[in-house]
């Protein structure tokens, strides 16, 4: 595991790498190497996400001074939920690093939502652990920039082809294919890279475990660069 690489994506370097390690060390691994309790990233999982939760509703308490409890709770559960936390774990390439048995890693384990969401609020906890508060916000912040910033404009409904495909038809355009670029990984484990076209322009780039998961992603792309389309 290349751990510089992951502290550099997060935007953080460890004082003790030690705590990175046991973030990222998933019980499966723990399990067939020697059995023993309290080496994985569970104890740490179960502080990031109380930092995790803090550090978005202080965020999102501040961003959305006229909305009630109810709207900044049903904000704040798009953001801190299992499908987001896998996502944006996703988008800083966490399931790579994670230490994971054999058993669960020829089952596809790096990709799945509720192994990588639990390394990624484990990383929160060893971060708050080796730097203090501000440094877990930090890195909490740089992380859910985009997935903040949606949530807050409402576009967390995950549906990302229709509101693409409204925005193009207002737009007097309609035209929009997703072409699969490339596939990798066996037929257990496989992820789908695919581009989008807009009027032939390519407009996005998404993967996913599955050709829509893949589309969806092109298209939350697309939308974020809607002004250069």
């Amino acid at each position: 595991m290349n751990r510089q690489d992951i502290q550099d994506r997060i935007g953080y370097s460890f004082n003790d790498e030690t705590l990175l390690i046991k973030a990222l060390t998933h019980r499966s691994y723990i399990r067939e190497k020697s059995g023993r309790c309290g080496k994985d990233n569970e104890r740490l999982e179960f502080l990031g996400d109380a930092f995790f939760d803090a550090i978005i509703s202080d965020e999102l308490y501040k961003k959305l001074e006229g909305v009630e409890e109810g709207g900044l709770t049903k904000t704040r559960a798009m953001i801190v939920c299992e499908k987001s936390l896998a996502r944006h774990g996703g988008s800083i390439g966490l399931g790579g690093h994670i230490f994971l048995g054999k058993g669960e890693e020829g089952t596809g384990g790096r990709h799945k939502d509720a192994i990588v969401a639990d390394a990624l609020e484990a990383v929160i906890g060893a971060v708050f652990l080796d730097g203090g508060y501000e440094a877990a916000k930090s890195v909490v912040l740089k992380i859910f920039k985009s997935g903040i910033e949606d949530a807050i404009n409402g576009r967390l409904s995950g549906d990302y082809k229709t509101e693409l495909q409204e925005k193009m038809q207002a737009a007097g355009e309609t035209r929009i294919d997703y072409l699969v670029e490339r596939e990798e990984g066996p037929d257990h484990d496989k992820i789908f890279y695919i581009n989008l076209f807009c009027a032939g322009k390519l407009a996005g780039s998404g993967h996913g475990k599955s050709k829509k998961e893949a589309e969806q992603n092109a298209a939350r792309e697309a939308l974020a660069d809607w002004k250069e389309v």
